[in-house]
């Protein structure tokens, strides 16, 4: 704006220069002075025709940067709309916890909170199921478990592997008598096979989930192991879902 800015400020004091030539003029111009009229004319009329190409390009850079602006507001309200509405399934990240902790189920909280250092030791996850991993299932496979159902049964499946080996990782004098049961029985399905892995049964499920381990629950298992989340270990008559 400032090169149009000065433009126009020549162009008003060549214009002003002219008015006051045409105002001394009461008697004839001699030859010389109508010619440097002539030339200040033509000069003026090539600085117009600039000085319009210029508000012409300003024009076209207005409204280029309008548009500009039009599409990036749109990007801000798709931005917005997919923070205000990312599935629950999603990962978050997590703060340290304050006050208490949620509760999966009454019965987690038969570990006692003698020894909450413990409670840090790492556990795994499983990873959600991602979209493009959802659609290469097999429709017979999937029949009507959706998307988030899916990724439902495997929150629901890192809760109970996260709830077992908090168990697990703690002392054993620090646990009730409830919970004491829980780890022995945690221990005695452990084989050499499981050393390492991080792993749950269908009783774990029942234990600290409210999911029905029922015929659409072995769909969703067959799903899961599709999609690479989780193998099966047999053994002394269990079903031991490993997390891959």
């Amino acid at each position: 704006m400032t090169d149009l800015e000065d433009l126009s400020h020549h162009i008003h004091d060549r214009i002003s220069s002219i008015k006051h030539t045409l105002d001394l003029s009461v008697v004839e111009l001699p030859q010389n002075k109508i010619t440097k009229l002539g030339q200040e004319l033509f000069a003026l009329e090539r600085l117009l025709e600039e000085f319009e190409k210029s508000v012409g390009q300003q024009k076209d850079h207005l409204k280029h940067l309008k548009e500009l602006d039009e599409v990036f507001q749109n990007y801000l309200q798709d931005v917005q709309h997919i923070k205000d509405n990312i599935p629950a399934h999603m990962p978050r990240k997590k703060g340290p916890l304050k006050g208490n902790e949620p509760a999966v189920k009454q019965k987690e909280a038969d570990v006692q909170p003698a020894e909450k250092k413990s409670s840090k030791s790492f556990v795994r996850e499983m990873e959600f199921v991602t979209l493009p991993e959802f659609e290469s299932i097999p429709q017979y496979m999937k029949g009507r478990v959706t998307y988030d159902q899916l990724n439902a049964a495997v929150d629901g499946i890192n809760t109970a592997v996260t709830a077992k080996y908090k168990i697990i990782h703690q002392s054993v004098r620090a646990l009730n008598n409830h919970a004491r049961k829980l780890h022995q029985r945690f221990k005695d399905q452990e084989t050499k096979d499981t050393k390492g892995q991080y792993f749950v049964v269908e009783d774990d499920i029942r234990e600290f989930t409210q999911m029905k381990v029922d015929k659409r629950f072995q769909g969703i298992l067959n799903m899961l192991r599709h999609c690479q989340r989780l193998r099966e270990l047999r053994g002394g008559g269990l079903t031991r879902y490993v997390l891959l």
